[in-house]
């Protein structure tokens, strides 16, 4: 397609382009003197507040009525203003017979103007989404991977907001919108939305009541918000008359006249179709004519067969017809083919139908009709049996020509099935195509149509494995019953039964049913012969049993998933699979986590993730990085799980996946930062994640992560009516989801708000069942469910004693574990049931374990919990020092709450806090680079402070800094800052 596409007009009675047939176009449109007046305002103020310096200055024009109210020459009128004040201007007129071509009208409005770009142009348009954008643009050849339909709209987007920066000011028209492909119909509605931050005048046409379904958004956003939306109704007898009296100057007589008005209620495009009747049958315009023009009215009306045959020779109503079926944009080569009609011949058709009015546009195409009733009633014309056979003519001329499938497709969906193999191939070609533009639904047509073609026996169950690859992304329960119905049928290659059953424990598990995806792959397993395929179905198996929100033998399938590890030795994937699973394992059984670090380090390559289990992986799917990520999280290695999720973000961008897959990598984000004690950064992933998430459906398993996270982030800031507030309005509350495992646990988070809310009756009811259910599972990782320690403060009123030997079993617990935020944590929960000098020292303790760990914001709460203890011990100088500590860094975590306790800590004593003050969070300071070295170099802080002659405070103070803003704890400083093997001077 070149440049010349976007000078062409579309339909209506005259060109717009030279100034005689500007001047004919004002003529033709009587009584639209109100629109006119607007569209000359609308592209003046355009025009003025660009060059006065304006950007976000975009508005919209919109024109509704029935078909042939002026709709099509009332865009040509825009078109024809904003020629005159120089401004570029794009066109696209969708087709009633291409609505199955996706990104077609899009393609009509975007493609001549991004080929006329310069190549640098073109890349800055494009930007870093050319290869998602590209493809729906025709810019740029598919690639064999599907894309998400919500990126490459995102990418669409993009695209359009630099053309219009680089175009500026534009002015965009779109004709017969009622008929535009689902693709481009979105993405008209986004851009119509988005106008007003772009410097372009839209200008959109469509047939009153006409719109389908899909486009409600479009009606109740755009049109019904529009103060610019005019419904044109038909024209008044005088305006009707004026018609008249331009085809007949001299001799039309009044009643006459009154009667053309009345058999065509004024509608302009039917007043001239029957003035060309009267003109043609030689009939004079005089009162003695009038019972004529009725009969004559539904001649024109109709233009049924029997007209078309009076109007045309017989050879060029056979190129007309081969016209229609091609409908917008008609190459004359092809539409000559599909006539069988030689060249000479079909120009000479050619010349008749642009001197009839019925096709516009150069020879040599591409060519329009006039009017798309023009091209609706010639199709219509065709015989049933004539047209079905000509849809199929018209797919392998089109594919002849060198047209893409996307074309071609549209034509064999209307075709007869006649088990013909060919067309299954190029349908489930075409399919393929489709997916990699990002237009699944039009995939499924493809494959739908394929399916009834129908294909041999021994391809159908690759047909319907293609064709739930295809809903994969739209439509999860389809997905999964076409996956079962494939897996069910003979002629499955058992390379293709091992990735339909992976597909399908993806779908069930991304939707909540954890167990039937463990159930379906283990079932397979156990068909499948021993082999990387069974290997990968196992390991799925324990994917799924992992995240299962209750389970019958935990401790059983823990010991069965042990020895499946062990016995995948090597580096091959599915043992570095099985090892990360053996390490998530560990980590929520609160193993040492040690040995769980060990395992997760030996499933990376070099520190990275292999290539075959990167996030974007088909074969392992996205829960094996994720549960290294998440690895790293419960044993404070956050500094790695952070680089993992800043890799993801970046994965799913890259490959287009802005949906589910994007709002779980916003969580992981959110967890991470969360832990941190980033709590500010942490809300705004996780926000981000539950938009997502309330965007994809309700009680899916990422909601439920967002929420429960988000609401402890809301609790560390001290906002606890908003948290309370956030569980309710998202269900937050016993059962739970049925199926999924919540990060962090539901039960435990929940009884932590109960606790909150002071309920402490009902919060020890929920923990007390807590922990017999992960007693029973095997898992006490005291950072994931801390629940025994929250159940010691729920009963401290009521059983002091039963309170304390719970916070002395999370401490064991702790301890077990092995990680320094966990003991640190446990501490600081003993320290909070006991009172007097037993709780200094146990918050002690708890400030030198978290103050070695990344956890700001525990690290924080420590603090002020070991002030605060001190102060009531009377020990006020060391009180001081701990709150104003405790204070200052609860300041840097955005823990609001926190800090105000802190001051009324201070209050309490009599003393005034210092002026807060917030150190950088990223970059560490030259003294905090010192006491790294040197702790890097196995010093103590005892030796450190003795070697630079500094108190013992100021460096544990240095070295909290130094393990918070590099996310890791002791044993990872070295790796996390780059200074492994190196040792500092004078050491």
């Amino acid at each position: 397609m070149t440049e010349q596409r976007s000078e062409l007009t579309h339909g209506g009675q005259q060109e717009a382009g030279r100034p005689e047939d500007q001047e004919q176009s004002q003529h033709l449109l009587y009584e639209r003197e109100n629109a006119i007046r607007q569209a000359e305002q609308a592209i003046d103020t355009l025009c003025r507040q660009y060059a006065a310096g304006g950007i976000e200055l975009g508005s919209l024009l919109l024109y509704s009525g029935k078909a042939g109210m002026g709709k099509t020459t009332m865009l040509q009128q825009v078109r024809a203003i904003a020629g005159r004040q120089g401004l570029t201007v794009l066109n696209g007129r969708a087709g009633e017979l291409r609505g199955k071509e996706p990104f077609h009208l899009l393609r009509q409005l975007l493609l001549g103007e991004l080929l006329s770009l310069s190549p640098d142009q073109q890349q800055e348009v494009l930007g870093p989404w050319r290869d998602i954008a590209g493809p729906a643009l025709g810019l740029v050849v598919p690639g064999a991977e599907e894309l998400d339909p919500a990126s490459v709209r995102l990418g669409l987007d993009y695209v359009m907001t630099q053309l219009a920066r680089v175009k500026a000011p534009l002015v965009m028209l779109v004709d017969d919108l009622q008929w535009a492909d689902q693709e481009s119909l979105g993405w008209v509605e986004s851009l119509a939305v988005r106008c007003p931050e772009l410097p372009v005048l839209l200008a959109i046409a469509w047939r009153t009541n006409e719109l389908p379904e899909q486009a409600q958004s479009f009606r109740s956003l755009v049109a019904g918000n529009s103060h610019r939306h005019l419904e044109f109704q038909g024209l008044t007898p005088t305006a009707t008359e004026k018609l008249v009296r331009a085809v007949f100057p001299e001799s039309a007589q009044d009643s006459f006249n009154r009667q053309v008005w009345a058999v065509t209620d004024g509608n302009p495009f039917l007043v001239n179709a029957l003035l060309g009747k009267v003109r043609d049958s030689g009939i004079e315009p005089i009162h003695e004519n009038v019972p004529l023009l009725h009969d004559l009215a539904a001649e024109a009306q109709g233009m049924d067969r029997a007209y078309w045959h009076n109007k045309l020779t017989v050879s060029t109503l056979n190129f007309a017809q081969a016209a229609a079926m091609l409908d917008t944009e008609i190459l004359p080569r092809v539409a000559t083919r599909i006539a069988g009609m030689s060249p000479a011949a079909a120009v000479e058709a050619i010349a008749e139908l642009r001197q009839k009015k019925v096709l516009t546009g150069p020879a040599d195409g591409p060519l329009e009709f006039e009017h798309p009733l023009l091209a609706t009633s010639l199709y219509q014309s065709i015989r049933t049996g004539i047209r079905t056979a000509m849809h199929g003519k018209a797919a392998v001329e089109l594919e002849n020509a060198g047209r893409p499938l996307v074309e071609s497709s549209r034509h064999l969906l209307e075709t007869h099935p006649e088990g013909d193999p060919e067309v299954v191939v190029k349908l489930r070609r075409a399919a393929r195509e489709h997916l990699a533009v990002g237009a699944p639904d039009a995939a499924v047509r493809c494959l739908d149509r394929a399916l009834a073609e129908p294909p041999e026996d021994e391809d159908r169950a690759e047909v319907i494995y293609e064709l739930a690859c295809a809903t994969l992304l739209t439509d999860p329960i389809a997905t999964v019953n076409q996956l079962r119905r494939a897996l069910e049928l003979p002629g499955l290659s058992s390379e293709l039964r091992v990735d339909a059953t992976f597909r399908l424990s993806e779908v069930l598990g991304h939707s909540g049913q954890l167990v039937e995806a463990a159930q379906v792959t283990l079932a397979e397993a156990e068909r499948t012969q021993p082999g990387p395929g069974r290997t990968r179905l196992e390991v799925a198996h324990f994917i799924w049993a992992a995240f299962q929100a209750e389970e019958e033998d935990g401790p059983g399938r823990s010991a069965r998933l042990a020895r499946f590890s062990a016995e995948l030795t090597g580096d091959d994937l599915s043992a570095r699979a099985a090892r990360a699973l053996r390490a998530w394992d560990l980590t929520l059984q609160g193993g040492s986590s040690a040995e769980a670090l060990a395992l997760v380090d030996s499933a990376l390559d070099d520190g990275r993730l292999p290539e075959g289990l990167c996030w974007t992986s088909t074969t392992w799917g996205l829960e094996l990085p994720a549960i290294i990520g998440l690895t790293y999280v419960y044993t404070d290695r956050l500094e790695r799980a952070e680089k993992l999720f800043d890799e993801v973000i970046v994965a799913f961008d890259l490959a287009g996946w802005h949906g589910g897959h994007l709002g779980f990598a916003y969580f992981l984000m959110g967890l991470v930062r969360f832990r941190r004690g980033e709590l500010a950064a942490a809300e705004e992933f996780l926000r981000e994640a539950l938009r997502i998430a309330r965007r994809l459906g309700p009680s899916l398993p990422l909601q439920w992560d967002a929420v429960g996270v988000l609401a402890d982030t809301l609790l560390a800031r001290g906002r606890i009516d908003e948290a309370w507030k956030l569980a309710d309005d998202y269900g937050f509350a016993p059962p739970y989801h049925p199926g999924a495992m919540v990060l962090p646990d539901a039960a435990t988070l929940y009884g932590k708000l109960l606790l909150a809310q002071h309920d402490r009756e009902a919060a020890a009811e929920v923990l007390q069942g807590v922990g017999h259910k992960l007693a029973d599972r095997g898992w006490h990782n005291t950072i994931w469910a801390p629940w025994a320690g929250h159940l010691a403060q729920a009963l401290l009123p009521e059983d002091p004693a039963r309170a304390r030997e719970l916070a002395a079993e999370s401490l064991s617990r702790a301890r077990a574990l092995g990680v320094g935020s966990a003991i640190g944590t446990a501490l600081r929960m003993s320290a909070a049931v006991v009172e007097g000098q037993p709780a200094v020292e146990l918050l002690t303790e708890a400030v030198r374990y978290l103050g070695r760990s990344p956890a700001g914001y525990e690290h924080a709460y420590a603090l002020v919990e070991l002030g605060a203890a001190l102060r009531k011990a009377g020990r006020l100088l060391e009180a001081t020092e701990q709150l104003h500590q405790g204070m200052e860094l609860a300041v840097e975590c955005n823990a609001d709450g926190l800090v105000a306790r802190a001051r009324g800590e201070l209050k309490a004593s009599g003393l005034r806090p210092n002026r807060l003050r917030s150190t950088s969070r990223d970059t560490l300071s030259r003294a905090e680079w010192q006491v790294a070295e040197l702790a890097v170099a196995g010093l103590s802080p005892v030796d450190i402070a003795e070697h630079l002659d500094v108190p013992l405070s100021l460096v544990n103070r240095r070295l909290a800094a130094v393990h918070r803003k590099t996310g890791s704890d002791r044993e990872g400083l070295a790796a996390a800052l780059g200074l492994q093997g190196k040792r500092p001077d004078n050491t």
